[in-house]
């Protein structure tokens, strides 16, 4: 075939982006037109699973498309972010990790495979809340204090589990461990229900774990809430005091939040954003949020969910300074 000079600058142009790496996009004139892949920064079970299906339903009836839910746990959420970060910027591929993925593993790993701030485009935060410090019950610890003590009169002997280097579980404790002079090492899970597991087990005594994962196993005794993180006492944990109650500040609040590769088109981003802060709002959605132990967040623009997590990273960056949190 034949092509005009145009023609052939046109499909130089298009071989040279290529061969750069640029990302090719589709038209969203007919987005979508085809099934949603959602990747989890989580395992299938725990809190990022619980609510990416949460919201995968109700996103999949407004879109009418099917929204399939895709969990890659491990390196505290790295897996999942990586796989979004090179991922087409085609509305076809979103992320759905928790406030830690985002905010503390470019602190925590210097050399990671993608770049937060310029391969994940912010769309909307889902939830907001804290997260829990767990013990298994022969501990005989009933708070804060309860674990302080016996950390100081045993050094070394008394490890926590949180579900990650770079969690904020891990963060937590390593705060915790820098105010009150403690010897605890750190034993990090690939994922939240292995953790789990093993409070359950009395394989580890203490840990972090996120907001709902040990909420049956409280219930039914087989584990015992210590306190929880954050602004408040959030719903489905009201007697449990904060860490701040306890005279440890830790007031920071966690969140989910869902991104999509760089370059994926704004119309696409906007239209997530709407669907997604609307349905939150409802009262359906609210309960089961609420049910879940997390509270729905302001509705908030793509544009201000962005403004939201810098404000956010120079918090935990704060918090993380007074503490030796590095990828070892």
């Amino acid at each position: 075939m034949t092509h005009t000079p145009i023609q052939r600058r046109t499909l130089l142009l298009g071989s040279l982006l290529l061969g750069a790496g640029v990302k090719a996009f589709a038209s969203t004139d007919n987005w979508p037109s085809r099934p949603i892949r959602l990747v989890v920064a989580g395992s299938s079970g725990a809190g990022g699973d619980i609510f990416a299906r949460l919201i995968a339903v109700p996103l999949s009836q407004a879109l009418k498309q099917p929204v399939v839910v895709d969990d890659k746990p491990g390196a505290n959420g790295l897996i999942a972010c990586d796989t979004v970060a090179k991922a087409a910027g085609d509305g076809y591929t979103l992320l759905f990790a928790p406030s830690s993925s985002i905010l503390l593993n470019p602190m925590i790993h210097p050399k990671l495979p993608y770049d937060t701030d310029k391969d994940l485009t912010p769309i909307t935060q889902v939830g907001a809340a804290g997260i829990l410090l767990i013990a298994n019950p022969s501990t005989g610890f009933k708070n804060l204090a309860d674990m302080v003590a016996y950390a100081k009169a045993h050094p070394g002997k008394l490890a926590y589990g949180s579900w990650g280097t770079g969690s904020s579980g891990h963060l937590a404790m390593e705060g915790i461990k820098a105010r009150y002079g403690l010897d605890m090492p750190h034993v990090p899970y690939k994922t939240l229900v292995s953790e789990v597991t093993d409070l359950i087990a009395n394989n580890i005594s203490v840990g972090f774990t996120d907001i709902q994962s040990p909420i049956p196993h409280m219930h039914t005794g087989r584990l015992v809430g210590l306190g929880q993180t954050g602004s408040q006492r959030w719903p489905a944990t009201k007697e449990l005091p904060t860490l701040s109650e306890q005279g440890y500040k830790f007031e920071a609040d966690g969140w989910y939040g869902v991104f999509a590769p760089s370059g994926t088109p704004v119309e696409i981003i906007d239209r997530l954003n709407d669907e997604i802060n609307r349905f939150q709002k409802t009262d359906e959605i609210r309960q089961k949020i609420e049910a879940q132990n997390m509270i729905v967040p302001p509705s908030r623009t793509a544009k201000e969910f962005a403004a939201s997590i810098k404000k956010d990273a120079a918090i935990w960056q704060s918090l993380a300074k007074t503490t030796d949190l590095k990828d070892k």
